[in-house]
């Protein structure tokens, strides 16, 4: 391909990218904060903070403000650079106008990977689940069942798609706020519990039972909670008004960060954090001091759910995220283009591919090593978080301040937001399977930063001084 051709298509993808800047989307901001809503709240949550209960004890409580005070300033640092540029690629392409080629390309396929690794181990949580009403009907067809309803969803079209994910996302809320009243009425002995003798001092009694250690080392399980706001940056071209971009973030934040403290600070009340089962929800575990008829089920349709929509929004995601790419020329650009309907059908083609390719090694290698890659998943995501801040603080210094959105008490906030994420993927390196999850997603990190260098180096020629002028 000479440098005729590729200047001639370089000049024709920013066109095409300034046509996509100035298109009205169709959706709201409460549409798209509902939306980051479902992408982020996950069987994880519901099922995983039993184990981070386990390790911290009640002071889970402060990692998970902790955990809202990084991802709000990772959310700022997105709207801010959103707000002024929503250029499709989001994170991404900040992160090349920001430091160059290489960051932009690492940055990309590090959240398409993490994103299919996690969408793997959604699917198969997803078929175990299901399992439970029907114990008789072998994993992988269920795991075939959710996978094309999902990719369903995402033919839809984007208005479809967020009607979809924002009903999600209301099913999950309510389910966490219904628990929240029924926490504030028993504590507050408008219901009386006729089974257990119910006191906030289970919360409050040996606050930190596992120390500061123990603290330490579950915070990595609490932004992996929080992972998903990069949803956000990516569908706001797709919204009505763009400007609307910080208020669709913050009220997805608030509603995360209270119903999330609230509903673990309630569950601690009906129950000792001693008597929750690291593989079993905190929140079955607090329910069944009581005696409600068909805990289980229920809460088994409600991780489902939650499961579900996290699986779906992973895909728009990462479908996004590889269009960008090879726009970009950071991926073969024929996964561009899309059909007459505007569906991305082969960069769809290929996520279900690689999709299909981890569910086989799901069956296939065994638990721990599987264990190991879907950690790994979880801590390039975080890790991403530091390409966004540190994107924020090296645009901000080569341009005015802007009046529209602007990072709160920058810079001192981007820096504190690193130095959050650092520390919860250092505590990592506390426990077993956490560690070897950490050095995995180093190794595949270093992975794609060669893979840059050996194959894709050589087809950009616009210089990371040329992108920043733009």
């Amino acid at each position: 391909m000479n440098n005729d051709h590729v200047i001639k298509q370089s000049v024709q993808h920013k066109k095409n990218d300034n046509r996509e800047k100035g298109k009205n989307g169709s959706l709201s901001w409460w549409q798209l904060s509902l939306m980051g809503i479902g992408s982020i709240i996950g069987a994880g949550f519901f099922l995983g903070t039993s184990l981070s209960i386990k390790t911290a004890g009640p002071a889970i409580l402060i990692d998970y403000l902790i955990g809202g005070m990084a991802a709000f300033f990772v959310f700022c640092a997105l709207a801010e650079m959103t707000v002024r540029d929503p250029a499709p690629g989001s994170f991404r392409t900040f992160a090349k106008k920001a430091f160059g080629n290489s960051m932009g390309f690492a940055s990309g396929w590090m959240y398409w990977l993490a994103g299919v690794l996690i969408m793997s181990s959604e699917v198969v949580a997803l078929a175990t689940f299901t399992r439970f009403w029907f114990p008789h009907i072998p994993l992988w067809i269920f795991t075939i069942i959710y996978s094309v309803i999902a990719f369903g969803i995402n033919l839809l079209g984007v208005k479809n798609f967020g009607k979809i994910e924002s009903t999600f996302a209301l099913v999950k809320l309510t389910t966490l706020i219904v628990f929240v009243v029924f926490g504030l009425l028993l504590v507050t002995h408008v219901i009386s519990p006729h089974a257990v003798s119910l006191s906030t001092k289970n919360v409050f009694h040996t606050f930190f039972p596992t120390g500061i250690k123990g603290m330490w080392a579950a915070l990595i399980f609490v932004f992996f909670s929080f992972g998903g706001i990069e949803m956000i940056g990516i569908a706001a071209p797709e919204l009505k008004n763009r400007s609307e971009v910080p208020k669709a973030g913050i009220s997805m934040l608030i509603a995360l960060v209270s119903v999330y403290i609230l509903s673990i600070f309630f569950a601690l009340s009906m129950v000792s954090w001693t008597h929750i089962n690291a593989s079993k929800s905190p929140f079955v575990s607090a329910l069944m001091t009581f005696n409600i008829p068909y805990i289980d089920s229920i809460f088994n349709i409600i991780i489902i759910s939650a499961a579900f929509s996290t699986m779906v929004g992973a895909l728009f995601s990462v479908t996004n995220i590889i269009i960008s790419l090879a726009e970009d020329g950071d991926a073969p650009r024929l996964f561009a283009e899309k059909n007459k309907k505007g569906t991305p059908i082969k960069a769809l083609l290929l996520t279900g591919a690689a999709l299909a390719a981890f569910l086989i090694f799901s069956f296939i290698l065994p638990g721990t090593i599987y264990e190991y890659i879907t950690t790994a998943a979880g801590v390039m995501l975080i890790l991403n978080w530091t390409i966004i801040l540190s994107s924020q603080i090296k645009l901000r210094s080569h341009r005015e301040k802007d009046q529209k959105f602007n990072m709160p008490g920058y810079p001192i906030t981007s820096y504190l937001g690193i130095a959050l994420i650092f520390t919860a993927v250092s505590g990592g390196l506390l426990r077993g399977t956490q560690r070897m999850g950490v050095f995995i997603s180093l190794g595949l990190i270093v992975v794609i930063f060669i893979s840059y260098w050996v194959i894709f180096r050589g087809r950009h020629i616009v210089t990371p001084h040329k992108l920043r002028e733009e």
